[in-house]
């Protein structure tokens, strides 16, 4: 019986937690929780380059931001928002990281239209917003009128049913200690409601 239960914690030691599904819809996702260690995996940077995110992350405090793309409207509004707060957040020791599913050419667009001061990474295939617990399919509606109206060239996955479809995070911001340790996150299903930049910022004074 010992035995049994010697190789079930072994099973379960050494199965990847992060590993994640991408869930149905935006409301039924299983974000990643307070106190939570965030994952480990490869990450794509705005130069094309690899990186495991520990590395990346290097051991300092940081503000991850997930959001849909270049081509969103209230992305473009955060991402703005947050710049206004990123000198302070850099004075409080925060790192301050936006993660989307644009392609490498099109997050240098956006540091450059933007006049971005901090980083964003390509999670083009949704790995990064999966392992977070973040990532949905969108509707066949949706789907369609995105790729159409967008012009977007993401790869398309196959949900419960069989159907190809874009897949999406929900907009969330995350702070993260030295220790990879979730300290605060903020998720919610409605893209066009993201977390005030002030409240973010009080947060990080907290921490």
């Amino acid at each position: 019986m010992k035995k049994i239960v010697f190789l079930l914690a072994v099973m379960l030691l050494s199965f990847p937690l992060f590993a994640k599904t991408i869930s149905e819809n935006a409301e039924r996702v299983s974000p990643l929780l307070n106190g939570q260690t965030i994952p480990d995996i490869d990450i794509t940077k705005a130069d094309g380059s690899s990186e495991r995110l520990s590395k990346y992350l290097d051991g300092e405090k940081t503000v991850l931001f997930f959001y849909r793309g270049g081509w969103c409207p209230f992305c473009n509004t955060q991402m703005g928002q947050l710049k206004k707060i990123e000198p302070k957040l850099k004075a409080l020791g925060f790192k301050l990281v936006g993660v989307s599913t644009d392609s490498p050419r099109d997050l240098q667009k956006s540091v450059a239209e933007h006049e971005l001061g901090y980083e964003l990474i390509s999670d083009y295939y949704s790995t990064l917003s999966q392992a977070f617990g973040l990532a949905f399919f969108t509707d066949e509606k949706t789907t369609k009128r995105y790729l159409s109206r967008m012009n977007l060239s993401n790869p398309l996955q196959v949900n419960g049913a069989g159907e190809k479809r874009l897949v999406l995070p929900v907009p969330a911001i995350y702070v993260v200690d030295e220790k990879g340790l979730v300290q605060f996150n903020y998720v919610n299903p409605n893209f066009k409601v993201r977390l005030n930049e002030e409240v973010l910022l009080k947060v990080a004074e907290t921490l």
